[in-house]
């Protein structure tokens, strides 16, 4: 079987190209060989062409370092959202201020986690939740779970990113701390009042004694 293809495989060379076999397989192993040494060549050429541009591409600038900021308040604390380009990228997890600009992809803006930056997101990270309502520090009336994912992510931003300052807390001003004000003034008050009743005590004894000592005098008179 294998020779009746052949031989009819050399009637058709000798038929179509008017070449012997020999000639024939000849030329085409002569043409397979210049193919891949020109192919050679030039893929080499195309590759060094593609390669040219990326040896020139601009490097990224390097992170400038943290900068330690101390206590801020959270409105403060906005200004480093990521907008201001010459301002580092900051975000802040049980109010402890961390510099997360090595990772702008994901919180600069733009990033799947840009909301969280400039902010104390301590509620949305327990929760894994974008809602704004979350974007706070108060954690107070998380679960167990919640406060468990809190932790693993305040280990990997300690582990991860530098800590550069802490929020500063409000202390608010209660009802009772000014009634507190307005019974301490009360006595001062009291106090003032006290020298005009003296002096009005001493000014009705004086009319007493003015009034006693005519009707003495009248009586020795008598």
């Amino acid at each position: 079987m294998a020779l009746q293809l052949w031989e009819t495989l050399k009637e058709a060379i000798v038929a179509y190209t008017g070449l012997s076999p020999p000639t024939f397989f000849t030329l085409l192993a002569l043409f397979l060989a210049i193919y891949y040494v020109l192919s050679g060549l030039f893929g080499s050429s195309a590759n060094n062409t593609h390669g040219a541009p990326r040896d020139f591409e601009p490097q990224m600038q390097p992170l400038k370092p943290p900068v330690q900021l101390g206590e801020v308040t959270e409105e403060e604390l906005k200004a480093y959202d990521g907008t201001d380009p010459d301002k580092p990228l900051l975000m802040a997890i049980k109010g402890e201020i961390y510099d997360v600009s090595q990772s702008r992809m994901f919180y600069g803006p733009g990033g799947p986690y840009a909301l969280f930056a400039g902010k104390d997101a301590s509620r949305a990270l327990a929760k894994m939740s974008f809602e704004e309502k979350d974007l706070t520090g108060d954690i107070s009336g998380l679960g167990p779970f919640e406060l468990e994912a809190l932790q693993d992510w305040e280990y990997k931003f300690m582990s991860k990113y530098v800590k550069v300052g802490t929020i500063k807390k409000e202390v608010p001003v209660t009802e009772g701390e000014s009634k507190g004000e307005s019974s301490e003034s009360s006595p001062q008050d009291a106090d003032a009042t006290k020298p005009t009743v003296e002096e009005g005590g001493s000014s009705e004894n004086g009319v007493v004694k003015s009034e006693e000592n005519p009707s003495h005098v009248d009586a020795n008179k008598e």
